[in-house]
């Protein structure tokens, strides 16, 4: 059976473009007008567009897509079908329609282990209640698989990048390890199953707004999902784009049972030193050890949202997503702005 993650570089969101490599080329381009009804576009790097439709509702629209970062071919589509729908949710929406991404090469990879990866996909659409609707395949020399996504959202429900409040709890619901794991699969240091954890949360949906009540939502103040840029880049750009200051509680900090012995391992990928570069001016460690400082560095596929909540809120919001997302945790809280976007102690 073919292992998809030894025919590629680099899998998953670790295959992004550094952060501050892609400010750098989108910096030299000329974006056309926003025309009327684009609420949220890429100016602040959020989860996803919003564009007004009327007074009621507007779309929320993503895409993403990358190369494998397991070896399972139907495990590879049902992850990344999850990690582009996260985008939707970390909105505050609801996925509707799905468009597939596909490149492979053709003429040496088998139909069947492409049929594996669409059924994989396919199965985590319909557990969102969304269609797949069609999609645009190319022959390339390596296997890529993604999503575009559309979703609806109440306009006076969109959560962005800009609400994290002075006094908020942050919340998170997935562990953080991915990136480093899945690196410790590529070199065959982990099998599938010793990995089971991880590779359970990466195809597990964002849903919490399934799992919440219309009262918990409104003191959801802002929110994103933490993928490839790792907690500390997207934590900075929630900062950033908030005018605030995010503080974390390292102790609090969800893990994966794998994730410090794997970093420990020295299993890294680029990102974890792209995004180091990319947040080293605009973070500060308070007596962490060094090796753990790699976790906000750690490049997360569909990994968790981050949520920026009521004070008063917090404990309650907790306890439901717990039952659907079992190591959600308080992690920290959001303060006025200072010296560092981000504080780790």
């Amino acid at each position: 059976m073919i292992k998809l993650t030894q025919t590629v570089k680099k899998g998953g969101c670790a295959a992004k473009v550094p952060a501050m490599v892609l400010k750098e080329i989108l910096a030299g381009v000329k974006f056309p007008p926003k025309i009327q009804g684009v609420v949220i576009d890429g100016d602040s790097f959020d989860d996803a567009a919003i564009f007004k439709i009327d007074d009621n509702i507007s779309i929320v629209q993503t895409l993403d897509f990358f190369t494998p970062i397991v070896d399972s071919p139907y495990d590879f589509g049902a992850v990344a079908a999850a990690n582009a729908l996260s985008d939707v949710y970390a909105m505050g929406g609801r996925p509707k329609t799905c468009m597939a991404i596909l490149a492979a090469p053709m003429a040496t990879m088998e139909y069947q282990v492409i049929q594996e990866v669409l059924q994989g996909s396919c199965d985590v659409i319909a557990e969102a209640k969304a269609s797949l609707v069609g999609g645009h395949s190319i022959d390339d020399d390596t296997l890529k698989f993604g999503l575009s996504v559309t979703g609806l959202v109440s306009n006076d429900k969109v959560w962005s990048n800009e609400g994290a409040r002075p006094g908020d709890v942050l919340i998170l619901t997935k562990p953080i390890g991915t990136g480093t794991i899945c690196a410790g699969i590529k070199k065959e240091f982990y099998t599938a199953t010793e990995a089971h954890e991880a590779l359970s949360s990466m195809k597990r949906l964002n849903n919490a707004i399934d799992f919440l009540s219309a009262e918990d939502l409104q003191h959801i103040h802002g929110a994103t999902d933490v993928t490839g840029f790792g907690l500390a880049g997207h934590s900075y750009q929630v900062a950033k784009a908030s005018d605030v200051s995010l503080k974390f509680n390292h102790k609090q900090i969800p893990l994966f049972d794998l994730t410090v012995a794997s970093l420990k391992a020295a299993n890294l990928t680029k990102a974890h030193r792209s995004n180091n570069d990319y947040t080293q001016k605009v973070l500060q460690f308070k007596n962490i050890e060094e090796v753990e400082t790699q976790i906000y560095f750690d490049p997360q596929t569909s990994g968790g949202l981050l949520l920026s909540v009521s004070p008063e809120s917090a404990e309650g919001i907790v306890k439901k997503l717990e039952t659907a997302f079992p190591k959600t945790s308080i992690v920290g809280v959001v303060e006025k702005r200072s010296e560092f976007y981000v504080y780790v102690e």
